[in-house]
């Protein structure tokens, strides 16, 4: 696990509809590296139904019973 790139960090904005300057990609990047690197210990140990895109899927199928 690495800490987004600004160059990253400005692609995924762009794709997003939301683009930004240069150098606001630089600071989002700087402002959230040291999230990541909190992470180093423990990425790739989480279960993937810990994931949340998939909560509303879950909620969902037990309110549908």
């Amino acid at each position: 696990m690495t800490p987004p790139t600004a160059k990253q960090i400005k692609a995924v904005t762009d794709v997003a509809g939301l683009p930004v300057a240069d150098d606001v990609a630089t600071r989002i990047a700087n402002s959230i590296g040291p999230a990541f690197e909190g992470f180093v210990a423990i990425a790739g140990t989480l279960p993937f139904d810990l994931e949340p895109a998939t909560y509303l899927v879950v909620q969902n199928s037990k309110a549908a019973k």
